[in-house]
């Protein structure tokens, strides 16, 4: 245990000059500080021994992080302003840095870790974080999800898509990243359409150069390159940097003029008409995890996108496989019953006709299926999601009401 609190007395020590700051500024009174050095010293006896679990590191961050809450609060209070949250967020870091060191194999304390960083805006550390805790679990869907929707909210697909892809590479066990990456391009596809209908462009812009541009805003500290190691930085001191023809005065980068051939070619993009997100549906019934679930999940995910012109026929396209391959099966039969209403708002003159489709729909699909009970399950649970829309008309409502208990007896 002597080199437990020889450990602990140093790690102590390093938050010595945050403590002098406290007294001398009044933040916390002597009798307070010393109980913050009881409770650290608790805290540091704890973690440093062998049998010191992911959960003793989750409380002491915690713990660090209530008080540099108390700290940003008293000094509002009294009004000082040079006190700073670096050293706590230092520590802080330090503390993670112990922590997924000796327990490399806990996912919840990489993510907590990684969301520590990314609150702290500490990007170059994040990365860096994160190509460690992909090259330790490549596997985790999780976290290639998680690189990649950073890219993504970064406004840079280019690097969105390369995490995905790569993380699909290993993530073959199940449908969880390859319908994020699926998600993801959904969205992007309804930025995309946002953008042409005049949504965030200033007036006199092209809209299909704002569309190329925003694509292309991602932060340069967000790249992952696993061809570096852990402690690289962009370049050292000492290095010839070459200037950048296409920077103009300021540091800027000139933008980027589309000719009308161009911009035409873009309009005419298979990406820009849902080619991509089919592509990884495809390529997902390739996949060991593919299955009638897996299909309706991509059905489901494609169909919620309203806002997306092509959501309709990348839909259909997945049913049409579904079809194909489990004809019978209640997840096909489900999808096929609801498909009419794809993109048919509830309050619209359109809803009556579509709903009488389904319902016929239901009537065929309902002979056909190879498991009753599941499917009467699944349209019983689509009904009543539909009937807790308020402003339904009375007899569509008596009609939806009816259909859901029938629907729950035979599933019951």
């Amino acid at each position: 245990m002597a080199g437990v609190s020889d450990k602990a007395r140093f790690y102590l020590e390093r938050a010595a000059p945050q403590l002098r700051e406290f007294e001398e500024k009044e933040i916390f009174k002597p009798d307070e500080i010393k109980s913050l050095v009881t409770k650290r010293s608790d805290f540091e006896h704890t973690v440093l021994t062998p049998r010191a679990k992911p959960t003793d590191f989750f409380a002491y961050i915690e713990w660090e992080r209530s008080l540099d809450r108390l700290r940003a609060k008293r000094c509002r209070r009294l009004k000082i302003r040079t006190s700073t949250s670096h050293a706590s967020e230092a520590r802080t870091f330090g503390i993670f840095e112990r922590a997924v060191l000796k327990h490399p194999g806990c996912i919840p304390l990489w993510v907590a870790y990684l969301e520590f960083a990314a609150q702290t805006k500490a990007t170059k550390k994040w990365r860096r974080i994160m190509t460690r805790a992909l090259r330790l679990h490549p596997t985790n869907a999780g976290l290639w999800i998680m690189a990649g929707q950073k890219s993504a909210k970064n406004g840079d697909m280019e690097r969105a898509r390369a995490h995905f892809l790569r993380g699909c590479r290993f993530c073959t066990g199940e449908a969880t990243l390859w319908l994020e990456y699926a998600r993801c391009e959904m969205d992007w596809l309804r930025k995309i359409e946002a953008k042409k209908g005049g949504e965030g462009v200033r007036r006199g812009v092209n809209v299909m150069e704002a569309i190329k541009t925003t694509e292309m805003t991602g932060e340069e500290g967000d790249a992952i390159n696993f061809d570096e190691s852990d402690d690289s930085d962009a370049g050292g001191e000492d290095e010839l940097m070459l200037p950048d023809p296409d920077l103009v005065a300021g540091g800027k980068k000139k933008k980027e003029v589309f000719d009308e051939e161009t911009t035409r070619k873009m309009e005419r993009s298979p990406a820009l008409t849902g080619a991509i997100p089919m592509a990884i549906f495809d390529i997902a019934t390739k996949q060991l995890f593919f299955s009638p679930g897996a299909a309706a999940s991509f059905f489901d995910l494609f169909a919620s996108f309203d806002k997306v012109s092509t959501h309709g026929k990348i839909a259909q396209h997945v049913l049409d496989t579904m079809e194909e391959r489990y004809p019978n099966s209640p997840e096909a039969c489900s999808c096929h019953i609801r498909q009419p209403l794809i993109g048919v708002g509830l309050q619209t003159a359109e809803f009556p006709k579509a709903l009488r489709e389904c319902l016929a729909r239901l009537r065929t699909d309902f002979e056909k299926t190879n498991d009753k009970r599941a499917l009467a399950q699944k349209m019983a649970a689509w009904l009543g999601s539909i009937l807790e829309v308020e402003g339904l008309d009375t007899a569509i409502k008596t009609v939806l009401e009816h259909t859901k208990q029938s629907m729950e007896a035979l599933s019951s």
